[in-house]
């Protein structure tokens, strides 16, 4: 690929410089699936059994009028995306005076979701920075809970 183009010593120094990369980009690899597997997304039907659990604090990051406007899952809590990083921050009485709910901790169960799974994915990365490890998100969003809570009741479930 590439004789002629280079001189034998370049050619060998680039070879060595690849291998090098792909090496470091496996440990990468096996590193970054050890993380991504633990922060899976949420589907509607995991959703719907940690609901019914109560072992879990679902956050909706939409902004208040669009809760208003189209409505929220049942259970959730809204904190708007702009409020995460300090409301995971606060102090546990004013969490509580502010959103009407026990603060969670940083091992408790968080879920987050918004309309499509745009904004509870930065939430989510934000939680995670903040320590919130075992936080996830519902990347179907309101969009999908809709669609699947309409076909339900459509069919009578």
């Amino acid at each position: 690929m590439f004789r002629g183009l280079l001189p034998p010593c370049a050619r060998s120094a680039l070879l060595g410089s690849l291998e090098t990369a792909l090496c470091d980009l496996r440990s990468i690899k096996g590193s970054c699936y050890n993380f991504c597997t633990v922060s899976k997304d949420v589907t509607y039907e995991e959703l719907k059994n940690l609901l019914s659990s109560k072992n879990i604090m679902l956050i909706d990051v939409r902004e208040k009028w669009e809760i208003l406007e189209y409505g929220k899952i049942p259970g959730s809590i809204n904190i708007p995306l702009h409020e995460v990083t300090e409301a995971l921050q606060m102090d546990s009485r004013d969490f509580e005076e502010k959103y009407h709910e026990v603060k969670p901790s940083k091992s408790d169960s968080l879920v987050f979701s918004c309309l499509a799974g745009v904004r509870s994915k930065e939430a989510l990365d934000t939680a995670r920075s903040l320590g919130f490890n075992s936080a996830k998100h519902y990347a179907g969003g309101w969009k999908e809970w809709v669609t699947y809570e309409f076909s339900e009741k459509k069919q009578g479930n």
